[in-house]
Parts: structure tokens; C-alpha cells; sequence
């Protein structure tokens, strides 16, 4: 069949036909092009499949029909220099095997028309909708491929403007993917691209500065980074994004399709809003997604920790300060560590709840029943070398009510005002850091109880294990933290209410506290007068030991008297917060513990209590774990 390409008519016409029957518009365009059918409509205009008929094989290709659907002069005008533009685009960029040839470009009958090669496919909203979700080697197929891409279209001083699934296309010949629709692509060359220019391109998949009219390279950037968002989700990307908290919540609608740390920071930082804080290159990205393979040739260029830590309030979960040193040249500082590649493995257990008791007798603590329950959990292990280890908990991201309410026994002033918060996900230490892999990082051990290595370490300063956190980031590559005040908490209750873990009460047999004392229906018990090996107790819901008693654990936030003014999103909340660690050693700002200890009295070991102490204390009930961000 022979379409026609009058707008007014497009009626069918058989094979050979010259002229529409109907209205007697040329069938062929440039003597060669015959349509065969509609493909789609655009803003621009129309889309048809057509063959070549001046080659024997008569190869298939498509017309584009500048038909735009603006009426004024000025947007007209605009449009056309849009349609042009496309064709010239294509011209300089075609040669690239997976950008599409132009063919032709002309005007017929007051008609602009552009001839480009045909892509034999699928785009990915097509797959998407065909196949379901996209997997983690799904995306790192695509990444590659569209970043080669990309390399060579920025490398020609153009900005594509308008990637998204429906302009990506994967041929059936060679599986590649195939990068089409250069309608609103821009050219750099001599341009400054501060100058606010024309909004072009799909609002779901654009960056903030594309959406005020200042694309960058960056720009396709994040709209590829907002693509794989769209296929690993099925969810469009304005889906994704709270508006309220300004923050992505993509992972929240991930079903069943686990994506491993190392690719979920490269798609943070792909759709990262602040330019400067998002990849910049193209290079940039393909040296973080090497990292994801596991590949032990692969070694980083730079080092992943900087020179020099400034702890910021504006910062995802706050930032762990670093010494500057004045003595150490740099071409004499060591070579950066390669990166430890972050494997999740899954672990069971066993983790147990305290049973309501519902025949009190008035004056008398009965006997407690347990209830088991199992449950699942995501870590990683990092190796401190001399055969030792640290583990990380994945923890979800979620929704709690920080602090207590005002009928909670023993409460203070200080957990007051209870109030929502909003905490992304996180890795936190499945126990308080050991003995044993302090003396592996620091080399010395400063603990009281020192009769086994698998003790908790103790009589360390917050300031101590800032630096424990800086040399644990300089050797596995990764930023390590103290977990912020609303994490610890929020990992602590295990999404429960109640003032501890395991529910209202507690009893030596649950946790190491000064059992000579009782807390709500709880017993007396055993007064340890020490702390206890890690691991001694049961975990919470989300595999975390030791939350309750043992050493009371240090958290990255300055000391407030209550939480008026505290974040919501589970940040640091932090004073003197720009001050780097070696002006920090000065600021004496109060720190927070939490957990309670071995020395504590039970409801000290709560949930939601909160210990102060001046940052350089140590005490043989002070100790810490370890966090980090996702």
C-alpha cells in the first residue's frame, strides 16, 4: 500500500500509484520515497514507515513530516528551526552506529520532510510494558550502551534534551540499543550554557536546570539516570520524587528486584538535583559503574574519601570529619585504597518478644515469657585484615515516631516532643565495634575489661571514634560514620513502640544492664559489673545486637535539650557543624549516647533515652558502631 501524505487526506492507495486517488497530492516524495503507513504523530508532526524505491532492495526508512501543532508565527518559526536542527543533528551524528543515518532532508509542496534510516525494534517503554520491570544486569547493559553513546554525542558539543525510554530502541539485528529523536537536541558549540534558552523535552525525564532553560551535558545525564528509575520501578519519575522532603524514594517501589549498593549510588548520583554534587562526564559514570562489576583489575583514579571532611547540615545523613594533615606532602601520601566491593548476602535468625502477661498480681513481678519469631536480614562484611571482620545490617527505609510519650515510665524531658521522621535506607554495625577490630584499625586498645577480644571496646572518646570511622573509610574505600541520632533509634525499636526492642519490659536474660534494679513488670536479676561478648543476647527484628545495655553507643549529633527544631528526615543534627576535625578537637558542644550500658539502671536502656556527655569522655560503659550511608 502507498500512504498519502496530505495531512488532510492520508488515505491508502495501492502499491504502484504516483497520485492519490482521492486528492492527487505525489505519492512519491523526491521521486523515491513512497510512504507505506502512519508510525506515530508528534509535536513536530507526523512519522511514516516508507521504502527507498531508487535502491533494488528497496530498503525501508522513515519520513518525518514538519507538520507542528503550533499556530503563532513565532512558535512556528521556533518549530521549524527545531525540525532543521534534527537533520542537522543527524547529519554530524549519524555516522555513530547507533544513532540513525540521515537520509535526505527537502521541501516538497511547501512541505518540510526529513528521511532517516529505519531502527528495526522496540523502544523500552515498549519492553517495559512487553516484559515487566527491568533487572540490576538489565540496567548496567543499558548504561553502557547509552553512555557510549552519549560520549560520542557530547564529545560532538551536543545535548540531546529528551532522553527517555520511548527514544531509546533496541535493534532486533544486534540487540543494541539505538538512541533516536534528535528533535530537541542542542548544540554547545561557542554557546554559553548559563544563557536560559528554550524549555525543550519530556518534564518527567528533564534535570532542574534543563526545566529553567539551562541544559548541560549533565543534563542527559540525569534524564538516563531518571530512565533506569522508570524501568527498575515501572513508576514514572515524577512518581518517584517526594516533593515534600525533595528527596528521591524510588527504592521504596522496587518489588522483588534487589539492586546492589554499588548500582543504587551510581542512580542516586545520575539524578542528583544540584549539578555539582551530580556525575559531570560521561567518563565519570562509567569509572563508578566499572566498580560495580567486581572485577578485581578495575582500581579508581582518585581516591572514593576526600583529603578533607567538612561535616555540613545541608549533608544526606551528616559527614564524619577527617584530620588535615600539615606534615604529609602530597606525593608522599599514600595510594588511595581500592574500593572493597560491597556484596549484600542474606542471614536468618532467630529473634525473640517479651509476652503481655495478663494475670498480674498487684506487688509481685512474675516470671516473663518470650515469644520467638524469625526473620531476615540484608549485610555486608568488610575485612579489617588479621582475620577480622565487621558486618553491616541493611536497614529499610521507613517512617517512626522518634522519641517517647509522656506515659512512658522513667521518660525524660529531653525525648520530648515526640515527632515524625523519615529515614532512608542505611547500613548500622550488627554489633558495637569489638575489641578486636578497634586494636585491627587503631592498633592499640584503650578498654577496661579486656578478658576477651569479642567484648565491646570501651573508655573511647566521640572524638576517637570519628578517627576509628576515618581510618575504616580509608581502607575499605567507603565513608563510614557514627550512626545520626534518629538511625540509631529508628534501628533500635525495630519498628516496635515500645520502650524497648523486645517490648515493655526488660530482664538480664535480654540484655547487660544493673539487673539489681527493675524496670515495668520485669524482674530482678543478675548485676554483671561488666560487659558482656557481642552477640550474648537476642537481635531485634532487624538482626541488630546489643541495643539494650552493654556499652552505651556514641551518635554523630551535638546535644539538644529537647527535640524542638530537630530534622525529620534523619539527618545530623549537629552545631559548629562546618568545622573540620582538627578545629573540632576544640569544640567541646555535648554529645549524645544512646542504649544505656552495663552500668546503667534498666530505664536507661530505653529506646528513646538520651545521654549526654562532653565529646572527649571515656568511660568503660562508653563505646559505638558504625554506619553508612546508601
Amino acid at each position: 500500500m502507498s500512504q498519502c501524505l496530505n495531512p488532510d487526506c492520508l488515505v491508502k492507495n495501492s502499491e504502484k500509484t504516483q497520485f492519490c486517488r482521492e486528492c492527487g497530492a505525489k505519492l512519491l516524495l523526491s521521486d523515491r520515497y513512497r510512504a507505506l503507513n502512519i508510525l506515530g504523530k508528534g509535536g513536530f508532526g507526523r512519522t511514516f514507515l516508507a521504502i527507498d524505491e531508487q535502491k533494488p532492495s528497496k530498503p525501508r526508512c522513515v519520513i518525518k513530516q514538519f507538520l507542528p501543532q503550533v499556530k503563532s508565527k513565532k512558535g512556528l518559526a521556533k518549530a521549524a528551526e527545531l525540525f532543521e536542527r534534527e537533520a542537522m543533528r543527524l547529519d554530524e551524528l549519524g555516522q555513530h552506529s547507533q544513532i540513525p543515518s540521515l537520509l535526505a532532508f527537502f521541501n516538497q509542496e511547501e512541505q518540510l520532510y526529513l528521511i532517516q534510516e529505519f531502527i528495526d525494534g522496540n523502544d523500552l517503554q515498549k519492553e517495559l510494558t512487553i516484559q515487566g520491570v527491568f533487572h540490576e544486569q538489565q540496567i548496567k547493559e543499558l548504561l553502557n550502551d547509552m553512555l557510549a553513546v552519549l560520549n560520542f554525542v557530547h564529545s560532538n558539543n551536543v545535548i540531546h534534551r529528551d532522553i527517555k525510554p520511548e527514544n531509546i530502541i533496541r535493534r532486533k539485528e544486534d540487540n543494541k540499543l539505538v538512541l533516536v529523536d534528535f528533535g530537541a537536541a542542542k548544540s554547545t558549540g561557542g554557546l554559553d550554557t548559563s544563557k536560559t534558552g528554550t524549555i525543550i523535552g519530556s518534564a518527567a525525564y528533564i534535570s532542574p536546570e534543563q526545566a529553567a532553560g539551562k541544559p548541560k551535558f549533565a543534563s542527559d545525564l540525569y534524564s538516563l539516570g531518571a530512565t533506569c528509575l522508570h524501568l527498575l520501578t515501572n513508576t514514572e519519575p515524577t512518581e518517584l520524587f517526594d516533593l515534600a522532603e525533595g528527596e528521591w524514594m524510588w527504592r521504596e517501589y522496587l518489588e522483588d528486584n534487589d539492586i546492589s549498593y554499588e548500582l543504587s549510588r551510581v542512580l542516586d548520583k545520575l539524578v542528583e538535583g544540584a549539578t555539582k554534587r551530580r556525575f559531570q562526564t560521561v567518563e565519570e559514570v562509567l569509572e563508578a559503574l566499572s566498580r560495580t562489576s567486581g572485577a578485581s583489575h578495575i582500581k579508581p583514579t582518585k581516591p572514593f574519601i576526600s583529603d578533607r571532611y567538612r561535616v555540613s547540615k545541608t549533608a544526606q545523613y551528616g559527614v564524619v570529619a577527617r584530620h588535615k594533615s600539615s606534615t604529609v606532602s602530597a606525593t608522599k601520601r599514600r595510594k588511595p585504597p581500592s574500593v572493597q566491593n560491597l556484596k549484600l548476602q542474606v542471614t536468618e535468625y532467630s529473634f525473640v518478644t517479651v509476652a503481655k502477661n495478663d494475670s498480674v498480681i498487684v506487688g509481685r513481678h512474675s516470671k516473663l515469657k518470650t515469644i520467638e519469631h524469625q526473620g531476615k536480614a540484608k549485610y555486608t562484611t568488610f575485612d579489617l585484615g588479621q582475620e577480622v571482620t565487621i558486618d553491616l545490617v541493611g536497614i529499610p527505609s521507613g517512617q517512626f515516631i522518634m522519641g517517647s510519650p509522656e506515659n512512658e515510665a522513667e521518660r525524660g524531658d529531653n525525648e520530648s516532643p515526640q515527632h515524625p521522621v523519615k529515614v532512608r535506607p542505611f547500613l548500622i554495625g550488627k554489633y558495637p565495634v569489638t575489641q578486636a577490630q578497634w586494636s585491627a584499625i587503631m592498633k592499640q586498645n584503650p578498654s577496661r575489661f579486656t578478658e576477651n577480644s569479642d567484648l565491646p571496646v570501651e573508655k573511647v572518646s566521640w572524638f576517637d571514634c570519628v578517627e576509628f570511622c576515618q581510618k575504616l573509610s580509608d581502607r575499605v574505600g567507603r565513608e563510614i560514620r557514627l550512626p545520626t541520632e534518629a538511625e540509631w533509634e529508628y534501628a533500635c525499636r525495630g519498628k516496635l513502640k515500645t520502650p524497648f526492642h523486645f517490648g515493655s519490659t526488660i530482664t538480664t536474660e535480654l540484655a547487660n544492664y544493673n539487673g539489681e534494679f527493675t524496670y515495668g513488670m520485669g524482674e530482678e536479676g543478675e548485676n554483671r559489673n561488666q560487659t558482656t561478648k557481642v552477640g550474648s543476647f537476642s537481635p531485634n527484628s532487624f538482626g541488630l545486637y546489643d541495643l539494650h545495655g552493654n556499652v552505651a553507643e556514641w551518635c554523630q549529633d551535638t546535644w539538644h535539650d529537647s527535640y524542638q527544631g530537630a530534622p525529620n528526615n534523619g539527618s545530623s543534627w549537629q552545631e559548629n557543624s562546618d568545622l573540620a576535625v582538627g578545629e573540632a578537637r576544640c569544640d567541646r558542644n555535648p554529645r549524645v549516647l544512646r542504649g544505656g550500658s552495663w552500668l546503667h539502671l534498666p530505664g536507661c536502656c530505653r529506646s528513646a533515652y538520651r545521654l549526654k556527655a562532653e565529646p572527649n569522655s571515656k568511660s568503660d560503659a562508653f563505646g559505638f558502631r558504625i554506619a553508612m550511608g546508601i
